[in-house]
């Protein structure tokens, strides 16, 4: 027969049986103190990231108006180190510089948008274990790394240029970009502009550097702590003779610096 308390008896088992902590649901497991740091340092990342994109965003938009600082003028300022710079217009400067820093660093200047990409990927190609060269960088790029990256040769950085180069480009025109990057390029030691390296070694303003001696500086460039545009050595000195060869064709590529 039916029995009522064989009813309840099996009531209390199921009871006994949800009480019994074998039956309980495990405790979660926190993950391992190694992964947690992985992920504090992940998202630390992160964070640096977009505080960088943000700043390479608003301080593009700032340097049409004001004077721009490389990362090399603020590191030397931190640590308590000279800055010669003295920032003036591309109207006060002689137009032989531009035209030959164009011809030796970005003949194709005036007809990409930041990044010679026929250039980049030729070099590229051609590229050893040490990294990209020099000659894929484009006035752009290097105006880029000069105001938010780091020197030195590197994939990481070169990738870290092209977007950089890219979006300033698209802000600025062509002339600003000429302008930003005769202002912070470096010529020496704590010699930084056009300005300050044309009183350095010439003893003059930037306004009335001749032919030579814009090629000088031009060929400085891509070794400005060994190369001394005041006193260049007989392989410098060929270089510039060479690249001022080269500018007496090149006058029609710097339409886009026109006022």
């Amino acid at each position: 027969m039916f029995s009522l308390n064989s009813g309840a008896e099996g009531d209390r088992s199921e009871g006994n049986a949800n009480l019994d902590p074998a039956r309980e649901p495990a405790p979660q497991r926190r993950p391992p103190t190694a992964l947690r740091w992985l992920r504090r340092l992940v998202g630390l990342g992160l964070g640096l990231i977009l505080l960088w994109a943000a700043a390479v965003f608003w301080l593009g938009l700032l340097y049409w108006g004001v004077p721009p600082v490389s990362t090399l003028m603020l590191g030397r300022w931190l640590t308590l180190q000279s800055v010669e710079r003295e920032f003036v217009s591309l109207d006060e400067i002689s137009p032989q510089l531009p035209l030959a820093v164009m011809t030796s660093e970005d003949g194709r200047f005036c007809d990409h948008h930041g990044v010679d990409w026929d250039a980049l990927r030729d070099v590229v190609e051609a590229a050893d274990e040490d990294g990209p060269a020099r000659g894929a960088s484009t006035i752009p790029m290097q105006t880029a790394k000069n105001l938010f990256l780091w020197p030195g040769r590197s994939y990481i950085r070169k990738g870290l240029e092209l977007p950089v180069a890219l979006y300033l480009d698209l802000i600025w025109s062509k002339r600003k970009m000429m302008e930003n990057y005769l202002n912070i390029a470096e010529w020496g030691e704590g010699v930084f502009g056009a300005e300050a390296a044309a009183r350095k070694y010439f003893g003059k303003p930037a306004k009335d550097l001749t032919r030579r001696e814009a090629a000088l500086l031009a060929t400085a460039l891509p070794n400005p702590l060994v190369r001394n545009p005041g006193r260049p050595k007989p392989r410098h000195q060929a270089l510039a003779s060479r690249l001022m060869r080269r500018m007496e064709g090149a006058a029609p590529f710097s339409d886009c610096l026109k006022g």
